[in-house]
Protein backbone atom coordinates (compact mmCIF):
# COMPACT_ATOMS: atom_id res chain seq x y z
CA UNK A 1 0.00 0.00 0.00
CA UNK A 2 1.21 3.51 -1.00
CA UNK A 3 0.80 6.51 1.82
CA UNK A 4 2.00 9.80 1.91
CA UNK A 5 3.23 10.75 5.51
CA UNK A 6 0.72 8.78 8.22
CA UNK A 7 -2.31 8.92 5.16
CA UNK A 8 -2.97 5.66 3.63
CA UNK A 9 -4.23 5.56 0.27
CA UNK A 10 -7.72 5.13 -1.00
CA UNK A 11 -8.07 3.43 -3.77
CA UNK A 12 -4.65 3.33 -5.23
CA UNK A 13 -4.61 7.68 -5.52
CA UNK A 14 -2.45 9.52 -3.49
CA UNK A 15 -4.09 12.43 -1.45
CA UNK A 16 -1.58 14.96 -0.57
CA UNK A 17 -2.26 17.22 2.25
CA UNK A 18 -4.11 20.33 2.13
CA UNK A 19 -2.48 23.45 2.89
CA UNK A 20 -4.76 26.65 4.16
CA UNK A 21 -3.19 30.19 3.85
CA UNK A 22 -4.48 32.85 6.27
CA UNK A 23 -4.16 35.89 4.82
CA UNK A 24 -6.15 39.13 5.92
CA UNK A 25 -8.50 40.65 3.10
CA UNK A 26 -8.87 44.30 3.58
CA UNK A 27 -11.77 45.57 1.44
CA UNK A 28 -12.30 49.31 -0.04
CA UNK A 29 -16.04 50.75 0.18
CA UNK A 30 -17.78 53.22 -2.25
CA UNK A 31 -20.85 55.07 -2.36
CA UNK A 32 -22.54 56.44 -4.74
CA UNK A 33 -25.51 58.87 -4.48
CA UNK A 34 -28.37 59.73 -6.59
CA UNK A 35 -31.20 61.78 -6.16
CA UNK A 36 -33.54 60.17 -8.59
CA UNK A 37 -36.07 62.88 -8.63
CA UNK A 38 -33.38 65.17 -10.50
CA UNK A 39 -31.24 62.50 -12.26
CA UNK A 40 -31.29 58.81 -13.19
CA UNK A 41 -29.53 55.85 -11.27
CA UNK A 42 -26.17 54.75 -12.57
CA UNK A 43 -26.21 53.13 -16.03
CA UNK A 44 -24.76 50.14 -17.52
CA UNK A 45 -22.22 52.16 -18.61
CA UNK A 46 -21.08 53.68 -15.45
CA UNK A 47 -21.96 50.34 -13.57
CA UNK A 48 -19.21 48.39 -16.39
CA UNK A 49 -16.75 51.48 -16.05
CA UNK A 50 -16.72 50.66 -11.94
CA UNK A 51 -16.57 46.90 -12.56
CA UNK A 52 -13.14 46.92 -14.61
CA UNK A 53 -11.57 49.14 -11.70
CA UNK A 54 -12.62 46.04 -9.73
CA UNK A 55 -15.85 47.31 -7.69
CA UNK A 56 -18.48 44.94 -6.93
CA UNK A 57 -22.10 46.35 -6.17
CA UNK A 58 -23.06 44.88 -2.63
CA UNK A 59 -26.11 47.19 -1.94
CA UNK A 60 -28.75 49.69 -2.55
CA UNK A 61 -30.24 51.21 -0.17
CA UNK A 62 -33.56 53.40 -1.22
CA UNK A 63 -34.53 56.64 1.20
CA UNK A 64 -36.85 58.22 -1.63
CA UNK A 65 -35.61 60.37 -3.43
CA UNK A 66 -32.11 59.47 -2.59
CA UNK A 67 -30.78 56.45 -3.54
CA UNK A 68 -27.29 54.75 -2.01
CA UNK A 69 -25.45 52.72 -3.95
CA UNK A 70 -22.56 50.41 -1.97
CA UNK A 71 -19.38 49.16 -3.80
CA UNK A 72 -17.13 47.00 -2.70
CA UNK A 73 -13.15 45.89 -4.02
CA UNK A 74 -10.10 43.86 -2.39
CA UNK A 75 -7.62 46.93 -1.39
CA UNK A 76 -4.67 46.37 -3.22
Amino acid sequence: MTTFGNQPARGGVILPPIVYVNEKIVWQYKQLVRNLSKESAPAEEELNSLGKQGWELVGIVNDSPLAYFYFKRMKP
